[in-house]
């Protein structure tokens, strides 16, 4: 329950330990029962992503829940470039204020003028710390390598931890299994000693596979059940019993080849399976590696090098033919063409002039570029998109929480089965050892991993991919929803149209000019951001027209303006609304340029209350080169495609026709745009929206799935589920077909699973396996899982054949 004056608060936990998708459940079902928290826990890449309310709970108390569990919240370090130190006091001071805060621990060198900090994520923030010094009386940057590289590092050392372990497994293990397989050629099963096979299993089963031992425990305790306890009990009644057996000098067959045969396989699976995972990320990774390390700046008349990580807001920095741009900003001498291909997906370079803004991590192709920073550090549009990218890749998507209840109740149902195998099989054959040999069958054939990974590796996997392809997914549930699109509705200017208007016409109907219509137009317009208005002012100002002053203005949304100039009230908008103010109106001349797909803008003065038409501006928006061919595409994808504008129904007519669109509405105001997207939803069809400016947000937000093309406003970028960074209706094309490829892949992963599991544990039962084969089946079906959501990599935007997207 949420308090009324809730204090709402997001973090994310990197958690160590997690074994298989159970641990995830268990987490994630542990945190859902702290008052006021919403947790969800992604097994792929190891995260807690946690909502919760800070008057019911804090995020210490979220550790130690994780930690309670048996897991391990990794705690972080971050280095930072202190300034306005003048002694060891200061450093003192400084350690003192950053010691304050939570779980965090600091060392400061006054020699290099650096702290290295250790914190725990989701206690404090890297930005947090920067505050902490900056209240102290300093300042601080941030000067090391991003978290990513230390987890990075973290998972590598871990890994080879890990494959050390296995390969003195495999050594110990190999022995037993040489013994096992030489009964094929008619040897002599027992070829070792008892005792030695004893030697050799209990390194193997207790020095290497401690790490089952802690992880069953840990699961257990926590009120759960995970792959760990399988593995322990199915090596274990392996184990000892054949420990008995030869401590008792009995005469049966012994299975320490089994048991340590199924936690070397384990491991090997393990390693196979983290190593197929670390590829579902190299898209960030990727990303993350672009950006430079050092830039080049110009201070005091010299070029000096400095870490990129240190550039400010407003240093002016120089890019020379060849490099990447550290930061972004705005160019303020040369000229040069720059490959931005990493951020929209595009390969053609684009051409840059004194104003042009550039980016980070895009390449500067041939002249040399003086730029002045504007945006750095995590407020970049690469540390946009990385982030995005994160927060997609960790969120989760609907269609796995079959797959998660299954996970929650898997294990206790496979003891079940195990010990009901034990119980009959032994009851049906009186043969105990076989009885012991299926049960263990059972135990080690059972996988709930396959099942954890199915959904977030290929999420992971396609977020990625579609980020570069300039495809930005906020989270996984809008990717899901995209493939079940029916109705895609298109806003025209902007998202079918380039959305650089101009006036192609200036027709006077009065005895004035056209210079001085358009005068009056500009005049009337000036300090208006609407796209229609900035053509109307940039013809003006190529004309080089004098703007005249204006007072008492007034605005009719989406309709027109009035305002008084020169003691003369003067009236412009849409032909409807000066119709509507009594202006006489040549309907035929507006219909034929409207025809044209132009947009028509009336032009009026009122005298002695009479409305005089004074002339009339034709605009027009060129239609992207594309457009016509996304509309085909996606027409072919069977989806539907409604255009609403606030034109008139002629130009909305010349447009639809153009585009090959046979459903459009005209004259809608921009208030309305929600209400149609609602009335359509009513249908009850999966209706999705495409749009660039602020007045398509409350579309967008209203939509199934929202579209929002790059150069689109912040308020439509915000509101909309997917941002298309390219500003091309192909985009959409592309990615709706990233999603259904993405569903394809998921629906495939969670078959194998479940197939998996559904034939594997009988075959086991009645006999039709042996442990090791099982064991090594097992390890197989986790890396088989992540192996098919890596083909996703192989997908590609805009094919040349609406067939390609099929083929994924």
């Amino acid at each position: 329950m949420i308090s009324e004056t809730s204090v709402n608060r997001h973090i994310e936990l990197p958690i160590e330990g997690m074994t298989c998708a159970a641990c995830a459940v268990r987490i994630e079902k542990n945190l859902n029962k702290l008052s006021g928290v919403q947790a969800s826990v992604n097994f792929a890449n190891e995260k807690a992503h946690i909502d919760f309310d800070e008057n019911l709970a804090d995020a210490d108390a979220l550790i130690k829940t994780v930690e309670k569990a048996g897991f391990h919240v990794a705690s972080r370090s971050v280095r930072l470039q202190l300034r306005n130190m003048t002694c060891a006091a200061c450093a003192d001071h400084i350690e003192k204020a950053l010691h304050k805060l939570p779980g965090v621990s600091a060392a400061v060198n006054v020699a290099t003028e650096t702290a290295k900090v250790n914190f725990t994520p989701g206690l404090v923030t890297v930005d947090q710390l920067i505050k902490a010094v900056v209240a102290a009386g300093y300042d601080a940057t941030k000067i090391n390598e991003s978290s990513h590289n230390e987890d990075k590092l973290r998972r590598q050392a871990a890994y080879q931890t890990e494959l050390r372990l296995f390969w003195i497994s495999a050594l110990l293990t190999l022995p037993l299994v040489l013994q096992m397989g030489g009964m094929f050629f008619g040897h002599d099963m027992n070829m070792l000693p008892q005792w030695l096979q004893w030697l050799l299993a209990t390194p193997v089963q207790f020095w290497i596979g401690r790490r089952f031992y802690v992880g069953a425990w840990h699961s257990l305790r926590g009120g759960g059940a995970n792959m760990d306890v399988l593995v322990v009990l199915g090596t274990s009644m392996a184990y000892f019993f054949s420990a008995v057996v030869t401590l008792f000098a009995l005469d049966q067959h012994v299975y320490f080849e089994a048991s340590a045969a199924i936690i070397t396989l384990v491991l090997m699976g393990k390693l196979m399976e983290a190593r197929a995972k670390g590829k579902t990320s190299e898209a960030i990774e990727a990303l993350i590696r672009l950006q430079p390390k050092t830039a080049r700046i110009e201070k005091n008349g010299e070029i000096i090098e400095v870490p990129a990580a240190n550039l400010q807001v407003g240093d002016i920095f120089i890019v020379r033919p060849g490099e990447s741009l550290p930061v972004d900003g705005t160019v303020v001498e040369g000229s040069s063409s720059i490959d931005e291909s990493m951020l929209t997906g595009e390969s053609l370079p684009v051409s840059k002039q004194t104003g042009a803004h550039v980016f980070a991590a895009t390449v500067n192709q041939q002249g040399l570029l003086k730029c002045r920073a504007t945006s750095v550090g995590a407020h970049t549009q690469l540390a946009a998109i990385i982030h995005l990218v994160e927060e997609a890749q960790g969120s989760k998507a609907p269609i796995q929480r079959s797959a998660d209840t299954i996970s929650g109740i898997f294990v206790p149902i496979v003891v079940l089965i195990s010990l009901l195998t034990l119980g009959t099989t032994w009851w049906l054959t009186e043969e105990f050892v076989a009885a012991l040999t299926n049960a263990v069958a059972v135990l080690v054939i059972a996988c709930p991993c396959a099942l954890g990974l199915a959904t977030p590796t290929a999420i992971m996997v396609g977020t990625g991919r579609g980020a570069q392809a300039g495809i930005l997914v906020k989270n996984a549930a809008a990717l899901e929803h995209a493939e079940k699109i029916q109705t895609l509705i298109v806003d025209k200017t902007g998202t079918l149209t380039e959305g650089k208007p101009e006036v192609v016409d200036i027709v006077p109907v009065s005895s004035g000019s056209g210079n001085e219509v358009l005068q009056i137009a500009a005049s009337l317009e000036q300090g208006s951001e609407h796209p229609l208005a900035r053509a109307v002012l940039d013809s003006a100002k190529r004309l080089h027209l004098t703007l005249q002053p204006i007072t008492d203005f007034s605005a009719v949304t989406g309709s027109g303006i009035t305002a008084r100039m020169q003691g003369i009230e003067y009236f412009l908008g849409s032909p409807r609304y000066l119709a509507e103010q009594g202006g006489a109106l040549d309907e035929q001349h507006i219909t034929a340029l409207q025809a044209e797909g132009k947009t028509v803008i009336s032009v009026a003065s009122r005298n002695d209350r009479t409305l005089q038409i004074l002339g009339y501006l034709a605009i027009a928006d060129r239609l992207r080169d594309t457009s016509l061919k996304a509309i085909q595409r996606l027409q072919s994808m069977n989806i539907d495609i409604v255009m609403l504008t606030g034109d008139n129904a002629v130009t909305a007519a010349a447009i639809a026709k153009r585009t090959g669109i046979t459903d459009y509405h005209a004259e809608v105001l921009p208030q309305d745009k929600a209400a149609e997207v609602t009335k359509m939803k009513a249908d009850g069809q999966v209706i999705a929206m495409v749009g660039d400016g602020i007045n398509d947000a409350p579309a967008l937000a209203a939509a199934d799935v929202s579209f929002a093309i790059g150069a689109g406003s912040d308020v439509a970028i915000e509101t909309a589920d997917v941002t298309l960074i390219r500003n091309d209706l192909m985009s959409v094309a592309d990615a709706i077909s990233l999603s259904r490829a993405t569903l394809k892949k998921i629906r495939q992963n969670l078959f194998f699973a479940f197939i998996y599991n559904t034939l594997g544990i009988p075959l086991a039962a009645i006999g039709m396996l042996n442990p090791v084969i099982a064991g090594a089946a097992m390890a197989m079906s986790s890396v088989s899982v992540v192996t098919n959501s890596l083909l996703l990599k192989r997908w590609q935007p805009n094919p040349s054949s609406k067939h390609l997207e099929e083929k994924t």
